[in-house]
């Protein structure tokens, strides 16, 4: 009797051992797969360009009137912005693509034997047009030259949906970065086996624009020449950095 449960307790024994083995080596393995990475990988960064033609023109016109009384100075200001917004949208510009930015009122003072008079008063008012159609631009800007504005600048040119261009970049970019990763494994003899992480950053060049400038209109205002406007192109750039797995 005493023989026999000897031997149960032995194997119980051993039946123990062997199931805390079991948990001790899953537990290991499980430690060695969440907490550690064995794989061998290398990082890659590719580079991807596409020229765009913008075809979206931003422009900032303004008119300034300077005059001795408020009353005055402002009926004059208003019929020449309004005249300029009523031949925009004539031209075929909508109503969402105009925006008063600026609307102000101020002294003016002049320096007399030393002392500061005030001699009038100036009203200031600015409006962004978003010229959709390459063709009107310059139209827009002869048309607010001969309306009465004397503040002509801020030309913005963009993309008004740049995503097409940016996923071109990005292929291109992805394309730069597996070719290089190939070159780079066929030198140290490694085989490229997939893709482990990819990330990207944007970038291209800033669209072109240029700053306010105050100047007085042609004499002529009916003899006033359209400019001639030049969008160029842009450059859409992706940046890409993939992480291979070789072997």
């Amino acid at each position: 009797m005493k023989n026999l449960m000897y031997i149960v307790g032995a194997i119980v024994g051993f039946v123990l051992v062997v199931y805390l083995g079991v948990l001790t080596r899953n537990s290991l393995q499980e430690y060695n797969y969440i907490g550690r990475d064995v794989r061998d990988t290398i990082t890659i960064n590719g580079q991807g360009e596409v020229d765009a033609k913008p075809d979206l023109t931003t422009i900032t016109l303004g008119v300034v009137t300077e005059g001795e009384t408020v009353e005055a100075i402002q009926t004059e200001n208003t019929n020449k912005m309004n005249s300029i917004i009523d031949a925009a949208k004539n031209l075929g510009i909508k109503s969402d693509d105009i925006k008063t930015l600026n609307f102000s009122v101020n002294p003016v003072y002049d320096w007399t034997e030393g002392e500061r008079v005030e001699s009038g008063y100036e009203i200031r008012q600015n409006v962004q047009i978003q010229v959709r159609d390459e063709a009107l631009t310059p139209k827009v800007l002869a048309e607010a030259g001969k309306l009465g504005a004397n503040q002509v600048g801020g030309l913005n040119f963009t993309i008004d949906d740049p995503s097409n261009f940016e996923q071109q970049a990005r292929l291109k970019a992805i394309k730069d970065a597996e070719e290089k990763a190939q070159e780079l494994a066929n030198e140290l003899g490694l085989t490229l086996v997939r893709v482990v992480s990819f990330s990207e950053a944007g970038g291209g060049s800033p669209a072109p624009m240029y700053d306010m400038m105050e100047r007085s209109m042609i004499a002529n205002e009916s003899m006033m020449p359209e400019p001639t406007i030049e969008t160029g192109t842009q450059k859409v750039t992706s940046y890409v950095s993939v992480t291979f797995e070789v072997r």
